[in-house]
Formats: C-alpha cells, structure tokens, sequence
C-alpha cells in the first residue's frame, strides 16, 4: 500500500503562483510513476502532468504545457506541480496519484492505483 497526501492549495488571483506538494508513504518502491489529476463537480477527473521516477520523463496536458511543471524528490519520496500564471479555468481539486510499473502508464500517468485526498485550488479573476 502506498499513501499519498497533498499539500500547498489555496486561493490564489489568476496570473498568480502556487506549488502543490504530495508525500508518498508506505511502499514507497511501487510509485513508478506519479502525477496529478484535478477535478471540478460534475466533470471528469482529468489528467494534468506525470513523472517517471527513475529518468524523470514528463508529460502534460495541452492546458498546462509552458505554465505547469512537474518535479519529484525521490529521496523524500515527494512530487511537486508548480503552478504559474494560474488562470480562473484552473480552479479545482487536485489529487496526486501513483501507479506501479506497467506498459499502459510508461508515457503518462494513465490509471493510477493509489490516490491523495486531494487539495482546492482556486483562481479568482
């Protein structure tokens, strides 16, 4: 089992920053690769950026490509989404999500098998 807890959302004026934390615990070596989703009510969870643990390979969704980055610290068992020029279409919750090795999420992060609790971010305009 892997447990995962989000930290870092907020209020924030669109055009403005945040960074969004999330600590793996527990069997940590099953966290091949990480991400984030985020989610408004009545839609869909929708992916927002992932990371490989051991080369660091990224991906992102069109939405967030040039204002989003994603880091990990792999000694602290940590990833981070570092969110710039937020815009008020951000606004959501955010979870971080893991998975296992397998074929189907070696690009991105496509079906986790662990989830955070999830954190609100949202952008005024």
């Amino acid at each position: 089992q892997v447990q995962l807890v989000e930290s870092g959302g907020g209020l924030v004026q669109a055009g403005g920053s945040l960074r969004l934390s999330c600590a793996a615990s527990g069997r940590t070596s099953s966290t091949y690769i990480m991400g984030w989703f985020r989610q408004n009510p009545g839609k869909e969870r929708e992916f927002v950026a992932s990371i490989r643990r051991n080369d660091g390979y990224t991906n992102y969704a069109d939405s967030v490509k040039g204002r989003f980055t994603i880091s990990r610290d792999n000694t602290k068992n940590t990833v981070y989404l570092q969110m710039n020029n937020l815009k008020p279409e951000d606004t959501a919750v955010y979870y971080c999500a893991t998975a296992e090795f397998s074929t189907i999420n070696i690009v991105r992060l496509v079906t986790p098998d662990y989830w955070g609790q999830g954190t609100q971010v949202t952008v005024s305009s």
